[in-house]
C-alpha cells in the first residue's frame, strides 16, 4: 500500500508539508483504496471504480471542493420545444459530430453549474453555426453573484479561460433557455436527441467519486449537488440503457472525463436524480 501511495503521488505530482500530513493522507488513501478494491473484487455491478486524483480526500472533503450546486427557480416547462419529437435515434453521441469540446476541470471550486451550462452552450453554438468554440466559465463566475455566488462564495483566483478585467469579443450567445419537464426521462430523451442538455445530479457518493467505467447504477441520494451535461445516450452489450455525461472533474475521472449513468431505471427522478432538473439553451 505504501508503494501504491508513492506511485499515486508521482503520477499526480503530490507532496506533503511534513511527516504528519503525509501519514494522515496515507491513511485516507489506504481507506479509499481498500474501498475501491473491495467494490471491484465483488464483481456484481455494471461499473468499476479506480484510484484517481481524489484518492487522498475523504468523501466529505471531496463533496466540499467538487460539488456545491445551488438551485435557482425553474421556469414553466409547458413550452418545451422538443415535446413534439416522435422518433429518436436508438443511440446518440454528440461527440461524434464534433459538437462537444474537450473535458475541462473545475478544480477546487464548487462551480460545476458554470461548466454544465457552458458545455451545452458550446454545443448549441456548433449545431447552429458549424463552429465549435471553447467558451469561458470564468465569465459566468464573475457575472452570477446572486444565485451561485461565484466560486462557492466568490473565489476569483481560479481563472479558467479569460481575464475578466480585459474585454474580449463576443464568442457566442443564446436567446434563452428551456426546462425539460421534471422527472420525465422520455422528455429528456427527446431533448438529448436534438442537443446536449445540462442536468443536476447527486455527485457526492464515494462510488461516484471513484467511478471509472461501465454504466453507473448507484448508490445515490435524491438531493442534487452537482451539475453535468448529457451529451448522448445508448445501450450497452448487457442491455442496460444509459445517459452519456460530460463531467468537469478532469480527464482522470471516468472514461477520460465522460461517464455513463443508467437510464430508465424505474426511479421517477432517474439515477442520481438526473431527470429532476434538466435544461438546455436556445440558439
Amino acid at each position: 500500500m505504501v508503494e501504491r501511495h508513492h506511485q499515486w503521488m508521482t503520477q499526480f505530482g503530490r507532496s506533503y508539508k511534513d511527516v504528519a500530513d503525509k501519514a494522515h493522507r496515507f491513511k485516507i488513501f489506504k481507506d479509499n483504496t481498500d474501498f475501491i478494491d473491495t467494490f471491484n473484487a465483488a464483481g456484481n455491478r455494471s461499473y468499476t471504480l479506480a484510484i484517481n486524483d481524489f484518492a487522498n480526500l475523504t468523501n466529505e472533503e471531496f463533496v466540499l471542493t467538487r460539488t456545491g450546486l445551488k438551485m435557482g427557480s425553474r421556469r414553466n416547462s409547458s413550452a418545451f420545444m422538443h415535446a413534439d419529437v416522435t422518433e429518436v435515434p436508438s443511440s446518440m453521441d454528440w461527440r461524434t459530430v464534433g459538437a462537444v469540446t474537450g473535458v475541462k476541470d473545475q478544480g477546487k471550486c464548487g462551480c460545476c453549474w458554470a461548466f454544465a451550462a457552458v458545455a451545452a452552450t458550446e454545443s448549441i453554438k456548433q449545431l447552429t453555426t458549424g463552429n465549435l468554440v471553447s467558451l469561458s466559465e470564468q465569465e459566468l463566475l464573475d457575472c452570477d453573484t446572486s444565485v451561485n455566488q461565484g466560486c462557492n462564495g466568490g473565489n476569483r483566483d481560479l481563472a479558467y479561460h479569460c481575464n475578466p478585467e480585459r474585454p474580449a469579443p463576443r464568442a457566442g450567445k443564446i436567446s434563452g433557455y428551456e426546462d425539460v419537464p421534471a422527472n420525465d426521462e422520455e422528455a429528456l430523451l427527446k431533448a438529448v436527441s436534438k442537443q446536449p442538455v445540462s442536468v443536476s445530479i447527486d455527485g457526492s457518493g464515494s462510488q461516484f467519486q471513484f467511478y471509472k467505467s461501465g454504466v453507473f447504477t448507484g448508490e445515490c441520494a435524491t438531493m442534487t449537488n452537482h451539475a453535468v451535461t448529457i451529451v448522448g445516450y445508448g445501450e450497452n452489450s448487457d442491455g442496460i440503457k444509459y445517459w452519456l455525461v460530460k463531467n468537469s472533474w478532469g480527464t482522470d475521472w471516468g472514461e477520460a472525463g465522460f461517464g455513463m449513468i443508467q437510464r430508465e431505471s424505474g426511479n421517477v427522478e432517474g439515477i442520481c436524480s438526473i431527470a429532476k432538473r434538466p435544461s438546455y439553451p436556445l440558439a
